[in-house]
């Protein structure tokens, strides 16, 4: 990619031995800009305040705002947003372009409570510091996953554009 920093190393496989190089980026390209601002599965990793262990969780209101900053809403009482008050390191993982991203970051509070949405949510702001295709050698995605909604779909709709709206204008 033109103009983009990144790192070279050894992925070493799940199974002990090296595969090709892999690349690690120190933001988001072009489609995984793209890819962010589409609806998609992404987990994300913190680190469990009382356990110091990590913590998984699947979110669905993600953007990124640019190659250097995702944004990502939550409930307010989510465990996520106790985590991240504690530690603001963590990792998203998405799905996207045939292969699987790594993308570590850390986090702020952008808004406490989210205005203008009916539900109390909490806008995370993420500055991307490592990107990696995670990928294990040898293989792509076929079909990225998707997920329906199961409440009324019009509903979801005006709240997901509510949502949408407010993680851009925030």
């Amino acid at each position: 990619m033109v103009g983009s920093t990144c790192l070279s190393e050894i992925n070493i496989d799940g199974y002990g031995g090296a595969s090709m190089a892999n690349i690690v980026e120190l933001t988001l390209t072009d489609a995984l800009v793209k890819a962010l601002r589409e609806e998609r599965i992404v987990t994300i990793a913190t680190t469990d305040f009382e356990k110091g262990v990590p913590n998984v969780s699947a979110i669905s209101w993600v953007y990124a705002m640019d190659e250097k900053v995702i944004r990502f809403a939550v409930d307010q009482r989510s465990r996520i947003v106790e985590n991240l008050r504690h530690h603001a390191g963590l990792v998203l993982t998405v799905m996207a372009n045939e292969s699987i991203y790594s993308i570590s970051g850390e986090a702020i509070i952008k808004a406490e409570r989210i205005e203008g949405v009916p539900l109390k949510l909490t806008l995370i702001e993420v500055s991307v510091q490592e990107v990696r295709d995670v990928m294990f050698y040898g293989a792509k995605l076929a079909i990225e996953p998707k997920y329906e909604k199961t409440y009324d779909l019009r509903a979801a709709e005006k709240l997901d554009n509510q949502v949408s709206s407010a993680m851009k204008d925030a």
